[in-house]
């Protein structure tokens, strides 16, 4: 964790508002004594960080200049950070070993600074070294060795901006990760869905399981290995578990009616769904290992979208029990659900931060879609976005970022894939190769 000093220039931002930890002071961690969060400072600006060149050995100059490129965009992609622009420097870092000029740092307005090399094992494997300095402080922060194959340069440079920005932050990394979507081209009207994966940064993108009809709700299994989404290739929703790994597909069973909403458990071994049969739409479990499913509900209303608490001890969905769709939490195991939302307006895809302290949401209301985030209990809920519309929100793996997918109006309107941070600061479009939807983040990877 970073000294306060150098956490200025991050105030009023980490973890974001004023409502969540002024209502929850266990959310605020200190350093020192001090908040480690000044909340809601409106003079917040960016927290300028140095990257130099990386020394390169064995003929890596390209690699390492490449690689320190994709760790400067991931750190400004976050909103936290200014990258510092290489003309200013006045030192040149040509040992690694060799503590830097703090003061040379200091006057180019630098209160971070990042230093590496990159070279080649005898086994053929990428190395990386680096090390991040509070230039104020005139001490090294944290620094890592990071082995690799050379096909995973980009992950190399991905785990080095996590570890950057766990350091300065506090926060858990995420940089490092995976987010499938459903890639989407043609006209409005009668557009071809298919199942697509990419990095975070939209960079190898990959498209998933060949795919003739419909396809939606892709969502990342735990262990990063395979993703649940359902299908439409036989006329009728269809819901299949896809390997990354091999790419083979398989069919979880029968599921007489509509099917919706799948969403594995934290422990990866079941799924948790909606059913429409007999029309009445329920909840219902399956165990992965022998396929048993379990209702979950018994009402007249309509349950669907169904999300895990991270410790899978509750579930929030949402119904229209009440007469217009709400969210609502209950037990994993089932029981009487619990009412959280009572705002104007419909409520649906609720989904649970892997933090365990956020819902995240989706809000209609006077013809507006909103993404928006409460407390578990509905205290708490802030809008963070506003559009023709905004749908299916996915939280980053730290709990701290959501993407969702933008839609807008019009015969030429398009979906594009969106992020923000939950404090409802820097809304930025995510790069993908066209229109895009249905966007679910991946765990960290391993």
């Amino acid at each position: 964790m970073i000294r306060k000093r150098v956490l200025s220039g991050l105030a009023g931002l980490i973890l974001g508002l004023a409502a969540v930890v002024g209502q929850n002071p266990a959310l605020a961690q200190t350093v020192d004594g001090e908040p480690l969060i000044a909340i809601d400072d409106p003079q917040f600006k960016p927290l300028p960080i140095a990257i130099s060149a990386f020394i390169a050995r064995d003929g890596l100059d390209v690699r390492a200049s490449e690689i320190a490129t994709v760790i400067a965009r991931d750190l400004e992609s976050s909103g936290l950070f200014e990258i510092v622009p290489r003309e200013a420097f006045i030192e040149e870092i040509t040992d690694f070993d060799v503590v830097p000029r703090y003061l040379d740092w200091r006057a180019i307005g630098a209160s971070a600074l990042v230093t590496g090399d990159l070279g080649l094992t005898e086994d053929g494997r990428l190395e990386m070294r680096f090390r991040l300095f509070d230039t104020a402080g005139e001490e090294q922060l944290t620094g890592r060795q990071i082995l690799a194959s050379p096909n995973d340069w980009r992950r190399v440079a991905h785990k080095v901006a996590d570890g950057v920005y766990s350091a300065l932050t506090g926060e858990g990394p995420y940089f490092d990760t995976r987010v499938v979507f459903v890639a989407e081209s043609g006209p409005k009207g009668d557009r071809r869905k298919q199942l697509a994966l990419m990095d975070l940064d939209g960079a190898n993108v990959r498209y998933l399981a060949d795919t003739s009809g419909l396809v939606l709700s892709p969502r990342f299994s735990p262990r990063d290995q395979s993703v649940l989404y359902i299908s439409y290739d036989s006329g009728g929703p269809e819901v299949f578990l896809l390997n990354l790994d091999t790419n083979q597909r398989e069919r979880l069973g029968e599921f007489p009616g509509m099917t919706f909403a799948p969403q594995f458990s934290p422990q990866g071994d079941e799924v948790i769904l909606s059913l429409a049969q007999d029309g009445n739409t329920d909840l219902y479990s399956m165990n992965l290992l022998n396929r048993r499913k379990r209702r979950l509900t018994r009402s007249p209303s309509i349950e669907t979208s169904p999300s895990y608490a991270p410790d899978g001890r509750s579930i929030v969905f949402e119904s229209d029990r009440s007469g217009r769709q709400q969210l609502y939490v209950m037990p994993a195991e089932g029981g009487e659900p619990l009412r959280i939302s009572f705002g104007m307006g419909s409520y649906g895809t609720p989904v649970w931060s892997p933090k365990g302290d956020l819902i995240a949401f989706t809000k209609i209301d006077n013809g507006r879609f909103h993404i928006g985030v409460m407390r578990p209990d509905g205290s708490g809920e802030r809008l963070l976005t506003t559009s023709f519309l905004d749908e299916s929100p996915t939280f980053a793996p730290n709990g701290r970022v959501l993407m969702f997918y933008r839609e807008s109006p019009g015969e030429a309107g398009t979906a594009q894939v969106m992020s923000i941070d939950v404090s409802g600061i820097n809304l930025r479009r995510v790069p993908t190769p066209g229109a895009a939807s249905d966007p679910a983040w991946s765990p960290l990877r391993r």
